[in-house]
């Protein structure tokens, strides 16, 4: 068979193709009796994010009274930010993991999230994972952004195989992550899109809905990876 052919039946999961509300239902299920641990891991990582970087745009700029009435961002500023958002993807990276735990029933800590940057190779090689990533994706849509999002989707799953599979490089899970969502993008798509009008809600909460909505995206997308990735047979013709 033509391999151009072939690519169209590239890859196959036996058993049932669950929907869109199924996944979700899997997520809000496994939650019960943790949505306390996801609004706290929510609610920690927003403050170390924010505050972090909050403190770096004071610090820069002279003061508080300075930061407050300042037109524009020093150039300091922004490269500290850029180096914080680096730093901080490992942390990013365990919440997700975090979630792939719990929707498999492992009992995750919420402290353990943070032991991540005990181990400074994985730290690193989750770095170096989600910044090739993000270089591939802005590669693409510099074409158009159509490519650029139907490759994010492709990618989307790098960082679940690199859990499941520590062993695997950056561009072997990359790779492999594009391989897999064969035939899934639309529907992980589809699945994200569906929180579009709880995020509309969270506007008129100020914010505070988005405590509990984050735990609810981070679950579903775990239950996604679980049900129909992880296991699926990939099958090159």
């Amino acid at each position: 068979m033509n391999k151009y052919i072939g690519a169209i039946f590239y890859s196959y999961k036996g058993g049932r193709d669950l929907k869109i509300s199924e996944i979700k239902y899997d997520a809000r299920k496994y939650l019960k009796g943790y949505w306390g641990k996801g609004v706290l891991l929510t609610f920690i990582y927003f403050i170390i994010n924010s505050g972090i970087t909050t403190s770096i745009d004071i610090v820069t700029s002279g003061g508080f009274d300075k930061w407050v009435y300042q037109d524009t961002v020093s150039i300091t500023a922004d490269f500290s930010n850029v180096i914080i958002s680096i730093l901080i993807i490992p942390l990013t990276v365990s919440i997700t993991w975090f979630y792939l735990d719990l929707v498999r029933s492992e009992n995750p800590s919420v402290a353990l999230v943070f032991k991540i940057y005990t181990d400074v190779k994985k730290a690193l090689h989750l770095i170096g994972a989600t910044v090739m990533i993000g270089i591939f994706t802005f590669l693409w849509s510099l074409l158009l952004v159509i490519p650029g999002i139907i490759k994010g989707l492709a990618y989307s799953q790098t960082l679940y195989l690199l859990k499941d599979n520590p062993d695997y490089g950056i561009f072997e899970a990359i790779t492999e992550s594009r391989k897999r969502m064969n035939g899934y993008k639309w529907k992980y798509f589809l699945l994200n899109l569906s929180f579009i009008g709880w995020g509309i809600l969270g506007l008129f909460t100020l914010g505070i809905g988005y405590l509990w909505l984050i735990p609810y995206i981070y679950a579903s997308n775990a239950a996604f990876y679980k049900n129909l990735i992880a296991d699926k047979k990939i099958m090159e013709l």
